[in-house]
């Protein structure tokens, strides 16, 4: 089940959209901003009952 979500790039400060795999779980991974091209990680906590309930955006150098 895919969530769309709004990343606000810790970077540069731009914002874009992109989508979130809830049936995966929680998770912790890496994509590259799509306007700066950095790398964001993505820090996303999902419910039991698969509904998203948090995403944070680091810096990958933190």
């Amino acid at each position: 089940m895919l969530e769309a979500i709004t990343v606000h790039c810790p970077y540069c400060g731009e914002t874009f959209d992109t989508a979130v795999d809830c049936s995966a779980g929680s998770q912790r991974y890496v994509e590259d901003c799509q306007v700066c091209c950095q790398p964001i990680e993505y820090l996303v906590e999902v419910d039991l009952d698969g509904t998203l309930s948090r995403v944070d955006f680091l810096r990958d150098d933190d």
